[in-house]
């Protein structure tokens, strides 16, 4: 096995689930709903679309950022015993750049991108640790479990920031929003902070401990590439994330543009959303242990493609309100098998690099699928074929995940 794990630990379990509460605030409300529009329509305004292009620099400036630094940063972190210290820091930059948008104003183009993506930096730069701690909270047997109950309590608290943050909606009242994101997201994360441990070894310093972690890193992407069941699922995962990230940048702009929803109605879809999507990553956090994450990813993306060949064919608002729903139960549970199945690919001591080659290919999934989304919409004038070019990501994805073997002694395997 490649992780010798305690047994199971309640605490500290309930602790870092809640820190999924506390950061599904930012997801939910900065990332998915209000803030996208309040930065493309009010501060920059979108009228010739340059909000969308400002709003996509955000996005693509921040997660090249963390995808490029997230394996050195996790191999500083073993080496440095620097993962509390380094997820705490992510964390409340995020914070304290939330709090920051309540001095924008109309027109504050570049203050508005450094905040949000400075913000974005903080939160996704945070997973990585935030990930790193999951096999040292339970045995292998109860990892997929673990992993779905923390994107379960995630959706809960996407559910409830979205709650709070309606009656300030209408009409639209930004700064309190703001700021009830910034305090879900730092009074919920206090709880891991306090309760998982920090390093327990002797400390370094932070030049060697960067030096080790760039060795170790380059060390480890190369054993990676001469693994090839990790080689094959990390192929996978950045083909079928591809394809889910491609869908949730694309599923309000489908719905407002095409089947002409207004922002009310998009926000209580994503609520729905999130509360099929609670009950999906529930549903299957038992499977995932007892068949398996490749079963759980497998049948997901099965879902998934469903999904995409009737969205395509969906004529009205109350047909995408069914396919939401669905497409909501295997949104949780891919996530959080996925994540389980990577554990096993990792040594014992070595988590913080793996989830930061883990973030790597996370993050740089966010590129291939929204780019030709998008060249395909303009090209047919249409948003419907352009959603078919999805089904090719989720079916590269899944004949490889399919591939993946995970017999005993090559899921051990470091190769030197």
């Amino acid at each position: 096995m490649t992780t010798i794990s305690p047994p199971y630990q309640r605490r500290r379990t309930i602790s870092w689930c809640l820190y999924d509460f506390a950061n599904s605030a930012y997801s939910a409300v900065i990332v998915t709903t209000l803030f996208a529009s309040y930065y493309t329509g009010l501060i920059v305004g979108n009228d010739a679309g340059l909000g969308d292009v400002w709003w996509g620099r955000v996005s693509s400036v921040s997660m090249l950022f963390v995808a490029l630094s997230s394996p050195f940063l996790g191999g500083i972190a073993d080496a440095g015993g620097l993962r509390k210290r380094l997820w705490i820091t992510y964390t409340y930059l995020s914070i304290l750049m939330v709090v920051g948008f309540t001095i924008l104003e109309p027109g504050m183009i570049l203050t508005g991108f450094v905040l949000a993506t400075l913000a974005n930096i903080g939160m996704e730069g945070a997973m990585v640790f935030y990930n790193a701690y999951l096999p040292q909270l339970t045995t292998t047997s109860m990892q997929g479990r673990v992993s779905g109950w923390g994107y379960a309590t995630g959706y809960v608290g996407s559910i409830v920031a979205l709650m709070v943050a309606l009656p300030f909606a209408d009409p639209f009242r930004a700064n309190p929003i703001w700021l009830l994101v910034a305090a879900q997201f730092a009074i919920f994360s206090l709880p891991a902070f306090l309760s998982l441990p920090g390093h327990t070894g002797e400390p370094i310093g932070l030049v060697e401990a960067g030096r080790r972690g760039f060795e170790s890193t380059r060390t480890l992407l190369g054993r990676l590439w001469r693994r090839p069941n990790a080689r094959r699922f990390l192929l996978a995962y950045i083909f079928y994330q591809d394809g889910v990230q491609t869908v949730l940048i694309f599923a309000g702009v489908f719905a407002a543009t095409t089947l002409g929803m207004d922002t009310s109605q998009l926000i209580i879809l994503i609520l729905v959303v999130q509360f099929s999507a609670l009950f999906g990553a529930m549903a299957m956090a038992k499977p995932t242990d007892t068949r398996g994450p490749k079963f759980v990813i497998i049948l997901s993306l099965f879902l998934w493609c469903g999904v995409v060949i009737a969205a395509f064919f969906v004529q009205t608002q109350s047909q995408y309100w069914v396919i939401s729903v669905v497409a909501g139960l295997g949104l949780g549970s891919v996530q959080a098998a996925s994540r389980a199945f990577f554990i096993r690919f990792i040594p014992e001591g070595e988590e913080n690099q793996y989830f930061g080659v883990y973030a790597l290919v996370g993050k740089s999934a966010a590129i291939i699928g929204p780019i030709f989304f998008g060249e395909i919409s303009r090209a047919f004038g249409s948003q419907r074929p352009a959603i078919l070019s999805v089904i090719v990501l989720f079916s590269i994805g899944l004949i490889l995940v399919r591939g993946v073997k995970m017999e005993e002694e090559e899921i051990g395997e470091i190769e030197a």
